[in-house]
């Protein structure tokens, strides 16, 4: 959800490149809601940089610990 105006919001390219990722990909998954966008014009979209954030925690997997 988008939290507070003064949120930085990104471009679908700035996520892709962020992630490492093809824009396509960030495009992608705006179209199936796996990543949250917000709509600021007819075709122009934005991704707010918490909603990146969480698409990395929710993926994070830890180190084992050494034993």
């Amino acid at each position: 959800m988008f939290k507070h105006e003064s949120e930085k919001l990104l471009t679908g390219a700035q996520v892709a490149e962020m992630l490492a990722l093809a824009p396509v990909t960030v495009r992608q998954w705006v179209a199936k809601r796996k990543l949250a966008s917000v709509r600021v014009g007819e075709r122009a979209i934005r991704i707010p940089a918490s909603e990146v954030v969480k698409l990395i925690e929710r993926g994070f997997i830890p180190a084992r610990p050494e034993r």
